[in-house]
């Protein structure tokens, strides 16, 4: 017995160290991937910023399907856009699902719509934002999306070296007006600021690495919050969004009930509540994911837009020789004039794929095994959709790293001539499977009318130092995050002409009234604000 008892602890450790030592490593049918280690997997190697760069990286050296273990989770990296089609669009079923994300939890009980798990709740979200944001009931809304365009233009043309903040502004009052029947004439404007101090610390909070591995390590969760900063940084995010999100809301109520209606969107929500089975907690939630969305993707993808034409004036030249011969020097563009301009249409797509807003899209999760091309996707996989990569794989496109608007007129996908591009599709930065953007028809609209305004308007160019010299601009400096934009940059922009400056300043006076309809509730320096800015353009 006394050699048995020390023989019998060493063979249980042994096998508890086996046990241990396969955590973390690559299970057998799990696509190929870096090295791993015991344990860990692929944590201690895992990049916490700009991950798209690292991931298209191991892309090259691994293939278009590879797979990261991360402690005994298991991450799988699509940058193969046929994987894309068949995994996220045609399965979309098992793969609709995201992954755990306490934290996210922890600020928003669950209901971020583009955050929440696969739940009921999340199902009731989706139900209604599809119902509200048709293309048809996008089409209504087109007045105050043109109103709010025009008014940009005459922000960048009185204070041009402010254009970042104009254009967070813009996408922002363009979202408020049709979620809630209330615009934001300044950036200044309450619940602007409200939202982006919210976004602010919301984005901080999600950022990879600032927060403890909860959904790892799950023992974290029971830390008080006095010893947990990262709780209270949730605590304060959570406040900050509830206030506006709510405070929105009940604006929206009481102003429905006083017979107020101006056609928004929360309006046909809160008559359909029981439709479609939301309580307040949904509801208002609802309205904040939406806000996030609508402010953010825009604003990014139009700066974006702005420092390829600063750094890339030959393309500049191009679109303003299409728009000058097509739209002319005397009217601002229509909708339909996109259809007359190809050059236009191609840049706009060549936007989206030189600096996506989402290059990692959001992370999906695997509800059920998947088998794809001999490989085994185990249920629970975070699955990462690699768009960055696709958008910058130089066996599809010429040149990737370049912008180039022509190649979308040569190949309807921007693909070298002779690829097969027919895995891609024009929406494809909107996302993929049943979590696309739902919002996809307003952000093309407002995203169109902005790149036709802009192009038409205004000249783009390096602005100068003290000593006159050109200030070159860092086509990589963008912000960290699951989305992301350019870092606010300087560039030196123009009226194109005398005449279509005036034509700006009286297009802005006409839009007075349609901007009337959402201008209740206005702070006082609001109200200053908008009668001060309407008597300059007189």
């Amino acid at each position: 017995m006394a050699i048995l008892l020390p023989l019998s602890l060493a063979v249980l450790g042994a096998l508890v160290w086996l046990r241990i030592r396969k955590i973390g490593s690559r299970e057998a049918g799990l696509p190929p991937g870096p090295p791993t280690v015991p344990l860990l997997g692929n944590l201690h190697i895992f990049p916490t910023e700009f991950a798209q760069y690292k991931f298209t990286e191991w892309a090259r050296q691994y293939g278009g399907i590879y797979s990261l273990k991360v402690g005994p989770g298991t991450a799988v990296v699509l940058t193969d856009a046929a994987a894309v089609k068949e995994l996220m669009d045609k399965r979309s079923g098992t793969t609709v699902d995201r992954p755990p994300m306490y934290v996210a939890d922890l600020v928003t009980g669950g209901l971020n719509m583009v955050l929440a798990r696969y739940t009921e709740n999340w199902r009731i979200l989706r139900r209604a934002a599809h119902a509200i944001l048709t293309p048809q009931a996008s089409a209504r809304h087109l007045p105050i999306q043109q109103a709010e365009a025009t008014q940009l233009l005459h922000d960048v043309l009185v204070r041009p070296k402010s254009f970042y903040t104009h254009i967070r502004r813009y996408s922002n009052s363009v979202i408020l007006s049709v979620l809630y029947g209330k615009r934001a004439p300044r950036y200044e404007t309450p619940e602007t600021t409200a939202f982006f101090k919210a976004q602010h610390e919301w984005e901080l909070v999600l950022e990879p690495g600032a927060t403890p591995p909860v959904d790892l390590i799950p023992i974290l969760k029971s830390v008080p919050e006095r010893w947990a900063k990262w709780k209270r940084d949730c605590a304060k995010t959570r406040k900050l969004q509830r206030d506006l999100y709510f405070g929105l809301f009940d604006e929206t109520k009481e102003r429905l009930a006083r017979g107020e209606e101006n056609g928004s969107y929360m309006e046909e929500i809160l008559t359909r509540q029981e439709e479609f089975g939301m309580d307040r907690e949904i509801t208002g939630y609802l309205g904040g994911v939406l806000i996030e969305g609508g402010s953010d993707t825009t604003s990014s993808y139009l700066q974006t837009l702005i420092l390829a034409l600063v750094a890339y004036p030959d393309a500049q030249k191009k679109a303003h020789e299409e728009i000058d011969r097509v739209v002319g020097e005397h009217r601002m563009p229509a909708l339909d004039d996109l259809d007359s301009l190809p050059y236009i249409r191609a840049m706009i797509l060549e936007t989206h794929r030189y600096r996506p807003v989402a290059p990692l899209m959001i992370p999906h999760a695997t509800l059920a095994p998947e088998e794809y091309n001999g490989y085994i996707i185990p249920q629970g996989a975070t699955i990462f959709v690699n768009s960055w990569g696709i958008f910058h794989d130089p066996a599809l496109y010429e040149d990737p790293e370049d912008f180039v608007p022509d190649r979308y007129l040569l190949t309807e996908n921007g693909t070298k001539p002779g690829v097969d591009g027919s895995d891609l599709r024009p929406n494809f930065a909107f996302g993929v499977g049943r979590r696309i953007c739902p919002g996809i028809h307003l952000a093309q609209n407002s995203i169109n009318i902005n790149a036709m305004n802009l192009l038409w308007a205004f000249h783009f160019d390096n602005d100068t130092d003290v000593n006159g010299k050109p200030i070159e601009l860092d086509t990589f400096d963008y912000q960290r995050g699951i989305l992301t934009g350019p870092h606010p940059f300087q560039c030196k922009i123009t009226p194109r002409t005398a005449e279509k400056a005036e034509i700006i300043e009286r297009e802005f006076l006409e839009a007075a009234d349609t901007f009337a309809k959402f201008e209740f509730g206005l702070s006082a320096e609001d109200k200053e604000f908008v009668a001060r800015s309407r008597a300059h353009s007189n």
